[in-house]
């Protein structure tokens, strides 16, 4: 059974998941990105205190310092339709990895267009081509029918694991993930 992995660029809670989701369950998941906007019921919260939490717990990842972008949270749409054309061509992990960092490790804003192409070039992603996709209608239509695929499957927030049928919420989530795999597996 292949777990499927949601996130949204914009989240850092993703990100946190993202630097340890491939080495924490014993099978690859598929990473799949959606708009946690259109997630039913997301809340935003408090984001000093969200930013508080996630910081302390990449303390904890022994992940590097994060540099927060300065329009944190911003509109990362276009990020996430790169990261879908990224997945139509089998570099979602990779792209979306090189995102995230240029976010949160490097303080950049995924709303820009050039963060995007950075992000595509460390995975060598052509920037015309990505340029292409960002304008292509059918790739953010894509991008909307993964993210009410995921609502409707249950995904109710970012980063989620969907094993089966069950929802596993939350970076801290992944371990329970794992050992549903793990038992299911038995």
């Amino acid at each position: 059974m292949q777990p499927v992995f949601h996130y949204d660029l914009g989240s850092p809670e993703s990100y946190l998941a993202a630097e340890r989701v491939m080495a924490a369950l014993p099978v690859v998941p598929e990473w799949t990105p959606i708009l946690a906007a259109g997630l039913p019921g997301r809340e935003q919260g408090d984001l000093a205190a969200r930013r508080a939490h996630v910081e302390a717990r990449a303390r904890e990842l022994e992940l590097q310092p994060l540099r927060w972008p300065a329009g944190w949270p911003g509109d990362v749409r276009a990020a996430m339709v790169a990261a879908t054309y990224a997945k139509q061509i089998g570099r979602a992990v990779a792209f979306s990895l090189a995102a995230f960092r240029q976010a949160f490790a490097g303080g950049r804003e995924l709303g820009e267009q050039d963060t995007i192409l950075i992000a595509a070039a460390a995975c060598e992603m052509h920037p015309r081509a990505v340029l292409q996709a960002l304008g292509r209608e059918s790739v953010a239509a894509a991008l909307d029918a993964a993210t009410a695929r995921a609502a409707a499957a249950g995904v109710r927030d970012v980063p989620a694991l969907l094993v089966g049928e069950q929802a596993f919420h939350g970076e801290t989530a992944i371990e329970e993930a794992a050992a549903a795999l793990a038992a299911h597996a038995r």
